[in-house]
């Protein structure tokens, strides 16, 4: 047990705990005060005992079973001006107060169970995606407010007082209240330059109290607690008055309607939906300044939790409140258990020891809160005004300052989430969806074909143009992408939209694409449509969704590929006269004669040559080399195709060539004498003659020439292939 409270003092979590509880104490009193003074003023004391009871079992059981660490949970300010809203206008209906006080605790338990469902459903979740200017302006916002609610305490101006009219009065300062919290507030600012050891909001409000007391010894009226205005004040209420008026509360719950009980749904979904954004502002806030994570929807359940027991016991809900949460980090706590600490101490202070906190100046408090504001406030967004790419941006922070003090935090929230929003589709609106624009005598497919062939495809090639597409298609995009479709609809016989790098499609651009296969399809020409997936980063089945839109409702107007090889492969079936209806002529074996590099050769040199080549088949899907196997024949295909696989690391590979009837393989390694960089495998069944290196040097020895001209045939033709490389991508890196 030692060693447990050692290591509790050595983490700061006891004294950010007891810190947090000397800021959370008073506040959650007064809450329980305004609410329950609004039914009639004997119930004030009641008030204020419910406060107390709210602060110690949300402390306790939200820490507890919570999902962030840090976190101090009580009664706050938006409980308490939605419960005393409500509670004015039961007593406007003329409902009994007894009534009344059941009503809150029935709305406060309701409200309990509404945050454990929004937790069990992962609505905690949404709170990720609030942009960083919405929580900086949310930072300073509370920050302000703080500072604005506690300046008028630090003043010692008269409670109705707006900090405004505090600031201008200075006629009605009490100099007593400003002295406590000027040394309050420079002991937290110089002792942790003097100290490491005790946190400064401690160190503050010993300077507060020790100030207080010095001012006392020359006044006596400041040593009577009665119409003191100074300090805290007695607690007004005894713990055995307490329990009895919980016992009577339950006793009175079969007065109630059951149109009474149906009526505060409304009232426990908003209050709420009120506590849970608080906490996970707070805890967002948490995030931002310790470089942590917390668990939305685990800590929305445990405040769900806390809310149903404390409003059973009597307690006011709440929520995790900033300004006792900063204390506590600001004072050193690490974990979950400051939040335990502060908990189970405001129980123990409130009952054991009501009198020492019924002399802590209030002045000290405000200098603490104070300070703390300050501290709230993000200067970081500042340099958002240096650049006009993120003016935008501070303007967002200064909006959301702007509503959170002139009209509420929720509404501040909701703007700032909204302006981000509008940032967001700008910017997407502002980023071209094509990412290149190619035609296929510019970007060709992996198919190696023969010359002859190629230089068709240079021809024709500009009849097909070729879209790669990036980004979301939706309603911001869809005119800029019509834009420079339309030119090429009325120009080409193929259009490719290749869909790789889309992330998201509306229905907006599904229409777009609509239009596009339509305009194509009067003239005769086709859409294809490439790289069409399953499962977009959104989740969304791409094909599903074409198909439920009508994109791809009439294959005869729209193709679909899998991938862009494969699209520019068929496009270039198509372009060197290859029918799509027309059966596939059976393949025969070619003979050498027939082979482009052995023309012309005379026919006692080739039967030599053919001597020495090993005639092999291979099934379809067969491995004719691995990588890293020994570079020592060369591949030349009598019928069939054999397809080229790269390494990309990781076991992964990728398809770079295809090779088909009268071409070659396997040259490099051939020629350099290196193991295999790729992989083989038959596409189809392939007839090769293969001619090993053995062989050729034993021909290199009997037919000089033959010899040379094989090996300028394989020479040419890997030069062809690396200039048709290079020229691609040459031409992508231009665009």
């Amino acid at each position: 047990m030692r060693e447990v409270f050692k290591k509790l003092f050595q983490a700061g979590d006891f004294w950010g705990g007891l810190a947090a509880m000397l800021v959370a104490l008073p506040a959650s009193i007064a809450f329980g005060v305004t609410i329950y003074s609004a039914i009639a003023p004997m119930h004030a004391a009641l008030g204020a005992l419910a406060g107390i009871i709210g602060a110690a079992v949300l402390g306790t059981l939200a820490s507890l079973l919570g999902g962030t660490d840090r976190l101090i949970s009580a009664p706050c300010a938006p409980a308490a001006a939605l419960l005393s809203a409500f509670a004015i206008e039961l007593v406007h209906d003329r409902v009994p107060g007894g009534n009344i006080v059941l009503l809150l605790l029935l709305l406060g338990v309701l409200a309990g169970l509404f945050q454990m469902l929004f937790g069990f459903v992962g609505i905690g979740r949404l709170i990720k995606y609030i942009p960083y200017p919405v929580v900086s302006g949310y930072l300073t916002a509370v920050g302000l407010i703080i500072i604005g609610s506690q300046l008028g305490k630090l003043l010692g101006a008269p409670a109705e007082a707006s900090w405004y009219q505090a600031l201008g009065a200075t006629a009605q300062w009490d100099w007593r209240a400003l002295a406590v919290g000027a040394s309050t507030v420079l002991a937290m600012l110089l002792g942790p330059l003097l100290t490491r050891r005790l946190p400064g909001t401690i160190l503050g409000i010993a300077a507060g109290v020790a100030c207080y007391f010095a001012l006392a010894s020359q006044d006596e009226a400041l040593l009577r607690l009665a119409g003191n205005d100074l300090v805290i004040g007695t607690l007004g209420a005894s713990g055995e008055g307490y329990f009895r008026s919980i016992t009577e509360r339950w006793h009175e719950i079969g007065e109630l309607r059951l149109s009474q009980v149906a009526a505060l749904l409304g009232n426990a979904l908003t209050l709420a939906v009120l506590l849970s954004i608080d906490t996970l502002k707070t805890s967002v806030v948490l995030d931002q300044l310790t470089r942590s994570q917390h668990d939305p929807n685990r800590e929305l359940v445990a405040q769900g939790i806390a809310n149903l027991a404390s409003s059973s016991v009597g307690g006011l809900p709440g929520s995790g409140t900033m300004g006792a949460t900063l204390v506590n980090l600001s004072s050193g706590a690490t974990t979950r258990a400051s939040g335990l600490i502060a908990g189970v101490s405001t129980l123990l202070f409130a009952l054991l020891l009501g009198n020492f906190i019924a002399w802590v100046p209030v002045a000290a408090l405000a200098g603490i809160l104070i300070v703390v504001g300050v501290r709230m406030i993000d200067r970081g967004p500042l340099r958002f005004i240096q650049s006009s790419a993120t003016v935008f941006d501070f303007g967002v922070v200064v909006t959301v300052v702007v509503v959170a003090l002139t009209t509420g935090l929720i509404a501040a929230s909701a703007a700032g989430v909204a302006l981000s929003i509008i940032l967001f589709l700008r910017e997407q609106i502002g980023g071209s969806v094509v990412r290149h624009k190619l035609y296929v005598n510019q970007m060709s497919s992996s198919w190696h074909r023969p010359e002859s062939e190629t230089r068709i495809l240079e021809q024709k090639g500009d009849q097909a143009v070729i879209f790669e597409l990036q980004g979301s298609l939706f309603f911001g995009t869809t005119q800029q992408l019509y834009a420079q479709l339309d030119p090429e609809l009325k120009a080409r016989n193929f259009v490719i939209l290749d869909m790789k790098r889309v992330q998201s499609v509306d229905v907006t651009a599904a229409h777009l694409l609509c239009q596009v296969r339509d305009t194509l399809a009067e003239r005769g020409a086709l859409l294809i449509m490439s790289s069409v997936r399953e499962n977009l980063p959104n989740n969304r089945n791409l094909r599903e969704f074409l198909e439920q839109t009508g994109v791809t409702e009439n294959p005869e107007t729209v193709r679909l590929f899998g991938e862009l090889d494969s699209a520019i492969e068929w496009v270039e079936d198509r372009l060197l006269g290859e029918s799509e209806t027309a059966a596939p002529e059976p393949e025969t074996p070619l003979e050498l004669h027939e082979m482009e590099m052995f023309r012309h050769r005379k026919d006692e040199t080739l039967a030599d040559l053919e001597t020495r080549l090993i005639r092999r088949t291979y099934a379809a899907g067969e491995i004719v080399y691995s990588r890293g196997e020994p570079g020592d024949a060369i591949y030349l295909i009598r019928r069939g195709s054999v397809r080229i696989f790269a390494p990309l690391g990781g076991g992964r590979t990728r398809h770079v060539a295809t090779f088909g009837r009268g071409d070659f393989f396997g040259g490099l390694a051939f020629l350099d004498g290196l193991p295999r960089g790729n992989d083989a495998i038959a596409a189809t069944e392939t007839e090769f003659f293969i001619l090993p290196q053995e062989q050729f040097n034993k021909l290199s020895d009997e037919h000089k020439k033959l010899a040379l001209t094989l090996l300028k045939a394989i020479s040419r033709s890997l030069a062809l292939r690396l200039r048709h490389a290079d020229s691609e991508n040459a031409m992508l890196q231009e665009y």
